[in-house]
Protein backbone atom coordinates (compact mmCIF):
# COMPACT_ATOMS: atom_id res chain seq x y z
CA UNK A 1 0.00 0.00 0.00
CA UNK A 2 2.79 2.42 0.85
CA UNK A 3 4.45 4.67 -1.70
CA UNK A 4 7.77 5.17 -0.01
CA UNK A 5 9.21 7.74 -2.40
CA UNK A 6 6.03 9.74 -2.91
CA UNK A 7 5.20 13.27 -1.87
CA UNK A 8 5.13 13.97 1.87
CA UNK A 9 1.62 15.00 2.92
CA UNK A 10 2.31 15.38 6.65
CA UNK A 11 5.56 16.85 7.90
CA UNK A 12 5.83 17.66 11.62
CA UNK A 13 9.13 18.85 13.07
CA UNK A 14 10.03 19.34 16.73
CA UNK A 15 6.45 19.90 17.89
CA UNK A 16 6.29 20.93 21.54
CA UNK A 17 3.21 21.62 23.62
CA UNK A 18 2.70 22.20 27.31
CA UNK A 19 -0.28 22.57 29.61
CA UNK A 20 0.74 24.90 32.39
CA UNK A 21 4.14 23.79 33.60
CA UNK A 22 3.77 20.27 32.19
CA UNK A 23 5.31 19.53 28.81
CA UNK A 24 3.24 16.90 26.98
CA UNK A 25 5.13 17.09 23.68
CA UNK A 26 8.87 17.73 23.84
CA UNK A 27 9.95 17.89 20.21
CA UNK A 28 7.93 15.30 18.30
CA UNK A 29 8.78 14.85 14.62
CA UNK A 30 7.13 12.61 12.04
CA UNK A 31 6.47 12.48 8.29
CA UNK A 32 3.75 10.62 6.40
CA UNK A 33 3.87 10.25 2.63
CA UNK A 34 1.05 10.05 0.12
CA UNK A 35 -0.32 6.52 -0.04
CA UNK A 36 0.91 5.69 3.46
CA UNK A 37 -0.78 4.81 6.76
CA UNK A 38 1.26 5.28 9.94
CA UNK A 39 0.14 3.85 13.27
CA UNK A 40 1.01 5.82 16.39
CA UNK A 41 1.52 3.88 19.63
CA UNK A 42 2.31 5.00 23.15
CA UNK A 43 1.26 4.80 26.77
CA UNK A 44 -1.62 6.86 28.13
CA UNK A 45 -0.46 10.46 28.59
CA UNK A 46 2.48 10.09 26.20
CA UNK A 47 1.19 12.86 23.92
CA UNK A 48 -0.44 10.95 21.04
CA UNK A 49 -3.81 12.70 21.18
CA UNK A 50 -2.19 16.06 21.83
CA UNK A 51 -0.08 15.67 18.69
CA UNK A 52 -3.17 14.92 16.58
CA UNK A 53 -5.00 17.94 18.03
CA UNK A 54 -2.03 20.17 17.20
CA UNK A 55 -1.91 18.83 13.64
CA UNK A 56 -5.68 19.34 13.31
CA UNK A 57 -5.18 23.02 14.34
CA UNK A 58 -7.24 22.57 17.50
CA UNK A 59 -4.23 23.34 19.71
CA UNK A 60 -1.36 25.75 19.02
CA UNK A 61 2.11 24.30 19.54
CA UNK A 62 4.50 26.11 21.87
CA UNK A 63 7.32 25.29 19.46
CA UNK A 64 7.95 23.46 16.21
CA UNK A 65 6.44 23.52 12.72
CA UNK A 66 4.16 21.30 10.68
CA UNK A 67 2.61 21.22 7.23
CA UNK A 68 -0.30 19.13 5.96
CA UNK A 69 -0.84 18.82 2.21
CA UNK A 70 1.67 21.65 1.88
CA UNK A 71 -0.22 24.02 4.19
CA UNK A 72 1.32 25.40 7.38
CA UNK A 73 -0.77 24.57 10.45
CA UNK A 74 -0.05 27.98 12.01
CA UNK A 75 -0.23 30.31 9.01
CA UNK A 76 -2.88 28.47 6.95
CA UNK A 77 -5.21 26.73 9.43
CA UNK A 78 -8.32 27.04 7.24
CA UNK A 79 -6.59 25.32 4.33
CA UNK A 80 -5.34 22.60 6.68
CA UNK A 81 -8.87 21.98 7.99
CA UNK A 82 -10.15 21.64 4.43
CA UNK A 83 -7.47 19.01 3.75
CA UNK A 84 -7.96 16.77 6.77
CA UNK A 85 -10.49 14.38 8.21
CA UNK A 86 -10.13 14.44 11.99
CA UNK A 87 -11.69 11.90 14.33
CA UNK A 88 -11.19 12.52 18.03
CA UNK A 89 -11.48 9.83 20.68
CA UNK A 90 -14.98 11.18 21.38
CA UNK A 91 -17.19 11.28 18.25
CA UNK A 92 -18.05 14.99 18.65
CA UNK A 93 -21.67 14.72 17.53
CA UNK A 94 -24.63 16.92 18.44
CA UNK A 95 -26.90 14.85 20.68
CA UNK A 96 -30.05 16.89 20.05
CA UNK A 97 -29.75 16.64 16.26
CA UNK A 98 -30.75 13.61 14.24
CA UNK A 99 -28.20 11.52 12.38
CA UNK A 100 -29.18 13.22 9.12
CA UNK A 101 -29.05 16.70 10.67
CA UNK A 102 -25.58 16.00 12.05
CA UNK A 103 -24.33 15.16 8.56
CA UNK A 104 -26.13 18.09 6.90
CA UNK A 105 -24.54 20.46 9.42
CA UNK A 106 -21.11 18.88 8.96
CA UNK A 107 -21.40 19.10 5.17
CA UNK A 108 -22.25 22.80 5.42
CA UNK A 109 -19.27 23.45 7.71
CA UNK A 110 -16.97 21.51 5.38
CA UNK A 111 -18.26 23.29 2.29
CA UNK A 112 -19.47 19.95 0.91
CA UNK A 113 -23.02 21.00 0.09
CA UNK A 114 -23.26 18.41 -2.70
CA UNK A 115 -22.36 15.57 -0.35
CA UNK A 116 -24.50 12.44 -0.59
CA UNK A 117 -25.98 12.41 2.92
CA UNK A 118 -28.32 9.49 2.32
CA UNK A 119 -25.55 7.46 0.71
CA UNK A 120 -23.21 8.14 3.63
CA UNK A 121 -25.86 6.97 6.12
CA UNK A 122 -26.58 3.86 4.08
CA UNK A 123 -22.90 2.89 3.90
CA UNK A 124 -22.67 2.82 7.70
CA UNK A 125 -26.07 1.07 8.07
CA UNK A 126 -27.73 4.03 9.78
CA UNK A 127 -30.22 4.88 7.03
CA UNK A 128 -32.99 3.24 9.05
CA UNK A 129 -32.43 5.62 11.98
CA UNK A 130 -31.51 8.72 9.95
CA UNK A 131 -34.22 10.85 11.57
CA UNK A 132 -33.65 9.76 15.15
CA UNK A 133 -31.80 11.93 17.66
CA UNK A 134 -28.20 10.93 18.29
CA UNK A 135 -28.60 11.02 22.07
CA UNK A 136 -30.45 7.70 21.79
CA UNK A 137 -27.66 6.00 19.81
CA UNK A 138 -25.31 3.41 21.25
CA UNK A 139 -21.58 4.20 21.36
CA UNK A 140 -21.05 1.99 18.30
CA UNK A 141 -23.79 3.76 16.33
CA UNK A 142 -22.30 7.14 17.19
CA UNK A 143 -18.90 5.94 16.04
CA UNK A 144 -20.36 4.78 12.71
CA UNK A 145 -22.04 8.15 12.27
CA UNK A 146 -18.64 9.78 12.83
CA UNK A 147 -17.25 7.54 10.07
CA UNK A 148 -20.05 8.74 7.76
CA UNK A 149 -19.15 12.33 8.60
CA UNK A 150 -15.50 11.68 7.70
CA UNK A 151 -16.53 10.40 4.28
CA UNK A 152 -18.39 13.58 3.28
CA UNK A 153 -15.39 15.64 2.18
CA UNK A 154 -12.95 12.98 0.85
CA UNK A 155 -9.99 14.44 2.83
CA UNK A 156 -6.40 14.11 1.71
CA UNK A 157 -5.08 13.34 5.20
CA UNK A 158 -6.86 11.39 7.94
CA UNK A 159 -5.97 12.09 11.57
CA UNK A 160 -7.65 9.35 13.60
CA UNK A 161 -7.53 9.00 17.38
CA UNK A 162 -8.28 5.40 18.40
CA UNK A 163 -10.78 5.06 15.54
CA UNK A 164 -11.70 1.45 16.35
CA UNK A 165 -13.12 2.24 19.80
CA UNK A 166 -16.66 0.89 20.27
CA UNK A 167 -16.74 -0.64 16.78
CA UNK A 168 -17.85 -4.19 16.09
CA UNK A 169 -16.42 -6.29 13.26
CA UNK A 170 -18.60 -4.59 10.64
CA UNK A 171 -17.71 -1.13 11.97
CA UNK A 172 -14.01 -2.00 11.92
CA UNK A 173 -14.34 -3.04 8.28
CA UNK A 174 -16.03 0.30 7.50
CA UNK A 175 -13.20 2.22 9.14
CA UNK A 176 -10.54 0.23 7.30
CA UNK A 177 -12.40 0.76 4.03
CA UNK A 178 -12.40 4.52 4.61
CA UNK A 179 -8.66 4.50 5.33
CA UNK A 180 -7.91 2.31 2.31
CA UNK A 181 -10.02 4.47 0.01
CA UNK A 182 -8.19 7.58 1.20
CA UNK A 183 -4.70 6.22 0.58
CA UNK A 184 -5.66 4.67 -2.75
CA UNK A 185 -6.66 8.17 -3.87
CA UNK A 186 -3.14 9.35 -2.99
CA UNK A 187 -3.99 10.48 0.52
CA UNK A 188 -2.42 9.50 3.84
CA UNK A 189 -3.39 8.65 7.40
CA UNK A 190 -1.91 8.99 10.88
CA UNK A 191 -3.74 6.67 13.26
CA UNK A 192 -3.44 6.56 17.06
CA UNK A 193 -3.82 2.92 18.09
CA UNK A 194 -4.77 1.30 21.38
CA UNK A 195 -4.26 -2.15 19.90
CA UNK A 196 -2.94 -3.36 16.57
CA UNK A 197 -5.28 -6.20 15.68
CA UNK A 198 -8.13 -4.14 14.10
CA UNK A 199 -5.68 -2.33 11.82
CA UNK A 200 -3.88 -5.45 10.55
CA UNK A 201 -3.37 -5.21 6.80
CA UNK A 202 -3.97 -1.45 6.78
CA UNK A 203 -1.02 0.03 8.70
CA UNK A 204 2.22 0.39 6.72
CA UNK A 205 4.54 1.27 9.60
CA UNK A 206 4.53 2.15 13.28
CA UNK A 207 5.85 4.98 15.40
CA UNK A 208 5.94 5.20 19.19
CA UNK A 209 5.46 8.32 21.29
CA UNK A 210 7.52 8.19 24.47
CA UNK A 211 7.71 11.06 26.93
CA UNK A 212 6.57 13.53 24.29
CA UNK A 213 8.97 12.46 21.57
CA UNK A 214 8.60 10.03 18.69
CA UNK A 215 10.86 7.00 18.54
CA UNK A 216 12.34 7.33 15.06
CA UNK A 217 13.78 3.81 15.26
CA UNK A 218 10.31 2.25 15.45
CA UNK A 219 9.11 4.76 12.86
CA UNK A 220 11.32 3.09 10.28
CA UNK A 221 10.54 -0.54 11.18
CA UNK A 222 8.53 -2.96 9.12
CA UNK A 223 5.05 -3.52 10.56
CA UNK A 224 4.60 -7.26 10.07
CA UNK A 225 6.89 -8.70 12.77
CA UNK A 226 5.48 -6.24 15.30
CA UNK A 227 1.93 -7.28 14.47
CA UNK A 228 2.95 -10.88 15.10
CA UNK A 229 4.53 -10.00 18.45
CA UNK A 230 1.48 -8.08 19.64
CA UNK A 231 -0.76 -10.97 18.63
CA UNK A 232 1.42 -13.35 20.63
CA UNK A 233 0.85 -11.32 23.79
Amino acid sequence: MASWNSHILLDARDIARRFGARWVLRGASITVSAGEVVGLLGANGSGKSTLLRVLATLLRPNAGTATIAGYDIMREPDAVRRSIGFLAHAPGLYDDLTARENLVFAAAMLGSLEADIDGALERVSLDGVADERVRGFSAGMQRRLAIARLSLSRPRVLLLDEPYSNLDTAGTALMNSLITDTVERGGAALVVLHELAPSAGVIDRLATVHEGRIDSGVDECDTEPRLALVGAD
